[in-house]
């Protein structure tokens, strides 16, 4: 734990949070300066220097904020208790989009960290990502009753399907800079029902 960095108020912790993934979010590792994100927060490169001792160690402590965050509320949003796939998508949108409305760049450190090589930190990345990648997380959305799908649905091949679309449409919208949480939750809000009405029985749709 970094004691000195949490024994700021909340506010300033929150500043310097936001900063970090807003310049990391717009720049490759190597370069994001740290005079940016300094200059973001509010406050001098020495302090943040006091708080961070280096670049990488500031990186990493965005990056495991992010998949920390990101477990913690899905968890609490109960997206792993629904019986309906649909409501888990449901749920588990929801949750993500209420942390990129505290978080307004977090959405996008994560994509670009996500694929980051620098081997100053691709490899730290890879280790927090295992240990946040349990097997109930990655494998939830497959151990639904097939019964609730059309009859003859390749179950992983549909979950793939929603990923690839999911990560796709992020990735664009990253790419034009436009990630209007609102407007994110309508399209999601759209590309679910869509998935119920090509994927589910016509009895299970509401």
């Amino acid at each position: 734990m970094n004691e000195r960095f949490y024994s700021l108020p909340i506010q300033k912790q929150e500043a310097i949070i936001n900063a970090g993934f807003s310049v990391f979010s717009k720049h490759p590792y190597k370069k994001s300066p740290m005079s940016e994100i300094a200059a973001a927060a509010g406050i001098s490169k020495s302090l943040l220097f006091h708080y961070f001792h280096n670049k990488k160690e500031l990186y990493l402590f965005l990056w495991e904020k992010c998949a920390r965050s990101t477990v913690k509320a899905l968890e609490e949003s109960g997206c792993y208790h629904q019986k309906d796939l649909f409501d888990t998508l449901y749920k588990g949108m929801r949750a993500k989009l209420q942390i990129m409305r505290q978080y307004p760049d977090l959405g996008a450190f994560a994509m670009k960290a996500y694929y980051e090589k620098d081997p100053d930190v691709s490899q730290d990345i890879s280790k927090i990502i295992q240990r946040y990648a349990s097997y109930r997380t990655n494998a939830a959305l497959l151990d639904f009753d097939p019964g609730q799908f059309i009859p003859g649905l390749d179950i992983e091949m549909m979950y793939h399907d929603m990923y690839w679309a999911t990560e796709g449409y992020l990735w664009e919208k990253i790419q034009q800079g436009d990630l209007d949480v609102d407007a994110i939750e309508q399209d999601f809000l759209r590309l679910i029902d869509f998935w119920r009405s090509v994927y589910a029985r016509k009895e299970t749709q509401i």
